[in-house]
């Protein structure tokens, strides 16, 4: 896996998401990406990585890009696709980048099901800080956050997870996480217009992950073909 970085600004705040439960971490990252004034500084690329794209305002968009926010030295990290079976390598690329722009911490958005029926609420886990959240005090991190959590050992590191209603893009669960990360950053985004544009997004998301899988599941099958037959 290979980072290409076009800019390297200076100790900034990493922020990443890649696909998870209620697309929650993508649709944080897209909608502070289009609330932002961002410039597009980088990307991943690697063969490992279905080879997915989408065209906005007229450019082709990488499956794994890094944009730049001066006014709160933020690196947005924008994942479309998922990286299933190779989270290891993925994490180790993500540290490296943020040991090479010396970056203060790595913030990963994800997401988890609900405790019970009641309003969903955010949680976090750091090993640098403390936020005004609830602290996860037990729990079963799986994919790539759990692999960067364990090749971060010494890096900081916060996760924030928001509970989110089921496998549907899940955008009020994203506006929540907007508001800890104003909190926490001392941000000044409006997390509102969230619930309406996200919802324009979600059709057009969804649509993109489900071709993803679509993908994944052709080679799958395709692999097991080969192996039967040649068994």
């Amino acid at each position: 896996m290979k980072y290409i970085l076009n800019k390297k600004p200076k100790s900034p705040t990493m922020i990443q998401g890649f696909p998870s439960f209620g697309l929650v971490s993508t649709l944080t990252v897209k909608f502070l990406i289009d609330h932002l004034d961002v410039e597009e500084i980088g990307y991943i690329e690697s063969e490992h990585i279905t080879p997915l794209t989408a065209i906005h305002k007229s450019k082709v968009v990488n499956p794994i890009t890094f944009f730049y926010n001066k006014k709160y030295n933020l690196v947005l990290v924008q994942s479309l696709t998922e990286v299933a079976g190779y989270e290891w390598e993925l994490a180790s690329t993500m540290v490296e980048v943020a040991k090479t722009l010396a970056a203060k911490e790595i913030i990963v958005i994800e997401s988890m099901p609900p405790h019970g029926e009641d309003d969903l609420d955010v949680y976090y886990y750091s090993n640098k800080s403390k936020l005004k959240l609830k602290e996860i005090k037990e729990s079963l991190v799986m994919g790539t956050t759990a692999a960067l959590l364990l090749k971060a050992k010494t890096f900081p590191v916060t996760c924030i997870f928001a509970e989110a209603h089921s496998q549907l893009p899940d955008s009020e669960a994203a506006a929540r996480v907007v508001d800890a990360l104003n909190s926490y950053l001392k941000l000044k985004v409006d997390y509102k217009p969230l619930l309406e544009a996200a919802k324009r997004f979600e059709a057009n998301l969804k649509m993109l992950m489900d071709k993803t899988k679509e993908i994944n599941q052709t080679k799958r099958d395709k692999t097991i073909k080969e192996l039967g037959y040649i068994g």
